[in-house]
């Protein structure tokens, strides 16, 4: 069985709603997940835009997600440390936490990459996405993808 990413909010490569959008409220969607190869110990999320003008840009880091939980309920909070030791690090915004998508122009894509890990991450929250990759590495034992797209709202009246 391959590893399944979704969310209750949007289909795979659908319009994100606007409340997910860092203008529109800037809360996390709910993200659930299934067939995961196991034995896991930790689980790592990370959102990002590869259609971003200065290349990648990241819009949430999130690790140490203990391997019994299957879903992520919309609205985690933008703390560095969450319950069950879980912990985020920082956004392209450089912010703790979730940063919804705000394109500057066009349909951007956003992808949301969820790592099983075969061990807890020695890292404080507040890591970048590159401590996270290189902490991760030689660690993954599967990993499952969700995209959705978002297109830049102008902020003027019409």
């Amino acid at each position: 069985m391959s590893p399944k990413l979704t969310s209750g909010a949007f289909n795979y490569a659908g319009r994100i709603p606007e409340k997910y959008s860092r203008n529109g409220g800037n809360v996390s969607p709910p993200l659930e997940w299934d067939g995961l190869r196991c034995p896991a110990t930790k689980l790592a999320l990370i959102m990002d835009d590869p259609d971003a003008p200065s290349g990648v840009f990241v819009h949430w880091v999130l690790y140490n997600i203990p391997d019994s939980i299957t879903h992520l309920e919309e609205g985690i909070p933008n703390r560095p440390n969450l319950a069950d030791g879980m912990r985020q690090g920082l956004n392209g915004f450089g912010e703790v936490g979730y940063g919804g998508p705000q394109p500057p122009s066009g349909t951007h894509r956003y992808f949301f990459h969820l790592y099983a890990l075969d061990t807890e991450l020695d890292l404080p929250a507040g890591v970048n996405r590159a401590d996270l990759d290189r902490a991760m590495k030689g660690h993954i034992l599967d990993q499952a993808e969700f995209m959705g797209v978002y297109e830049h709202r102008s902020t003027r009246a019409a």
